[in-house]
């Protein structure tokens, strides 16, 4: 049975910062691309960050320079670190598993049930 389950969100001030964890099991992690997908009140929901199994990483431009994407194949976990957090940041942010091989990554792909991140004074 495959789970990945985020952790770490919460509270935080504007220009203050926050790590996020998220958990993967029941999959072949580092055979994966992983990603940080987020979701704002009404708003679509849009990629983040994403790292390949061999640690090549692509951002969105609204994070770059802020946030820094990680992953850690031995404890199976991908990690976002955000820092100079800005209101706009604010939503629910969702960890997506899905496999590096394009000819069965529809069928590997899985996603987390999220966790919030308010960015508020």
């Amino acid at each position: 049975q495959v789970q990945v389950v985020e952790s770490g969100g919460g509270l935080v001030q504007p220009g203050g910062s926050l790590r996020l964890s998220c958990a993967a099991s029941g999959i072949s992690f580092s055979m994966f691309n992983m990603g940080w997908y987020r979701q704002a009140p009404g708003k679509q929901r849009d990629l983040v960050a994403v790292i390949t199994p061999d640690g090549r990483t692509n951002y969105a431009d609204s994070v770059k320079d802020r946030f820094t994407i990680s992953r850690d194949n031995a404890k199976n976990t991908v990690y976002l670190q955000m820092s100079t957090l800005k209101p706009e940041d604010t939503a629910v942010y969702y960890c997506n598993a899905k496999h590096s091989w394009v000819s069965i990554a529809a069928n590997h792909d899985y996603w987390g049930q999220g966790t919030q991140v308010t960015v508020s004074s």
